[in-house]
């Protein structure tokens, strides 16, 4: 800049997610960076609380944060609310809808999107939960089946509108099953007059031989318990092979297909990375791994260039028993502040050691006063997991208004065993809007929709 005799070391970060802001925070006070954060929305969103959003428990507000408002007092920070379309690794450039951004240095972390394995179509049948409108989709499906059971006269169409699919036995799998089953059994248990909430049946699809499967073995079976404690039945070792308005299709361990008629579907089953980490890969001319993710070296850059960075979801990165690391929250945050930091080292012709992940520890709830938890050698469940869950989501909020908000709400929910943030909205509310919605998106028997 005109009057200052040392250039601005300019730095792009891509993403508004933990590593994203987590970096951005790591630069506040450093007048030889200039900061430009990218991000297609403008707030940052706490993911691991966005279930209970979508079952009632949470309001949207609660668990986002306006990413302007977060770094307001940091000076050094420029905020776009853009679309990245492409980047220019050889002319080290962003190229948005709107302008192009030179960097000196570059943080990539636009996290990953759903995968449903080659099957997209099942998208608008079993919605998965990424965004804040996945959240009020599916609180809007969930809320939806009981009042269409309300009003429905035929016991058989009665009981597809109570049963309740999860793909996926991971942790927001475990989380929704878990939270749809409070919902039916105490929540709405004496809201209707024509239907029991309470026989709804919960159904969570899982294809390996065990629910949460990247826990030990003991956290997995507590967790089981307690979900069957709740009242949602475990399917194992049971892959999904058509999903329609009206039925789920399944293959099970001894090989034979079975339909389950159900109205109510969601998924969480699959993850894989955004079309930014091929283009990446594609400009040096490495390969992507199976979930189209970038592989990167020990210090979270790229090979070949050193000063762009690929953090999160979006990266492949070894830990040291030579798996690639979890696409946890905890990963996200390390990483962002670790490469923030080696960016201003570097700045000072200073060096750091390569990036060492520390686990902190794996945690799921499942309900009230269930869950599970694994923190280093020390094994929770139930109780006592419970709580340290919710201490540990409550801190990692961004704002301290959320915080008090979120306490608040959890507090009332507690003692008044209700989620009040039950609302049925667009696109459609009543019976015969419902009706009409599903005559238009109706799929035969075979998952085709009529031509």
């Amino acid at each position: 800049m005109v009057g200052k005799e040392k250039k601005e070391h300019k730095v792009v970060i891509i993403g508004g997610g933990f590593g994203g802001l987590h970096a951005v925070q790591q630069f506040a006070g450093n007048r030889n960076v200039e900061v430009t954060l990218i991000d297609k929305r403008n707030f940052h969103l706490f993911q691991p609380l966005l279930y209970q959003v979508a079952t009632g428990g949470l309001s949207s507000a609660n668990i986002a944060s306006p990413i302007r408002s977060v770094v307001k007092h940091q000076k050094n920070v420029r905020v776009l609310m853009e679309h990245v379309k492409d980047i220019d690794l050889a002319g080290k450039r962003v190229r948005l809808d709107f302008e192009d951004i030179e960097f000196d240095s570059l943080i990539v972390a636009t996290g990953t999107k759903t995968s449903y394995f080659g099957h997209d179509e099942w998208e608008r049948f079993a919605p998965s939960l990424k965004t804040i409108e996945d959240a009020i989709e599916i609180r809007r499906r969930i809320l939806l089946a009981f009042e269409m059971a309300e009003i429905e006269k035929d016991p058989a169409r009665i009981k597809q509108w109570l049963t309740f699919v999860v793909v996926g036995g991971g942790p927001t799998g475990v989380e929704l099953a878990g939270a749809i089953a409070e919902i039916s059994r105490s929540t709405l248990k004496r809201d209707f007059r024509s239907i029991r909430p309470e026989d709804a049946n919960i159904m969570l699809i899982e294809g390996s031989d065990r629910i949460l499967g990247s826990y030990v073995p003991i956290l997995s079976q507590k967790a089981e318990e307690q979900l069957a404690g709740l009242g949602v039945k475990i399917i194992k070792k049971t892959f999904v092979t058509e999903i329609n308005d009206k039925r789920v299709k399944i293959k099970t361990p001894e090989g034979t297909d079975e339909s389950i008629p159900c109205r109510t579907t969601l998924w969480a089953a699959g993850i894989a990375s955004c079309s930014l980490g091929k283009k990446l890969s594609d400009q040096i001319g490495t390969e992507t791994d199976r979930m189209g993710r970038v592989c990167t070296n020990s210090d979270c850059s790229m090979p070949q260039h050193p000063n762009v960075f690929v953090i999160g979801d979006l990266g492949h990165f070894k830990g040291r028993d030579g798996k690639p690391l979890p696409g946890v929250a905890q990963v996200a945050i390390q990483q962002g502040r670790y490469v923030s930091k080696l960016i201003q080292r570097r700045l000072k012709n200073g060096s750091m050691p390569p990036f060492t992940y520390r686990d902190l520890g794996s945690m799921a709830t499942i309900g009230r006063s269930r869950a599970v938890a694994q923190i280093g050698f020390i094994k929770l469940w139930g109780y006592l997991a419970w709580i340290a869950w919710l201490f540990i989501h409550l801190v990692g909020l961004v704002q301290y208004s959320n915080r008090v908000l979120v306490m608040a709400q959890w507090t009332w929910n507690y003692w008044s065993f209700s989620r009040t943030a039950r609302l049925i909205t667009y696109p459609c509310c009543t019976y015969k809007q419902l009706q009409e919605e599903l005559e238009k998106n109706h799929c035969d028997d075979e998952g085709t929709k009529p031509q």
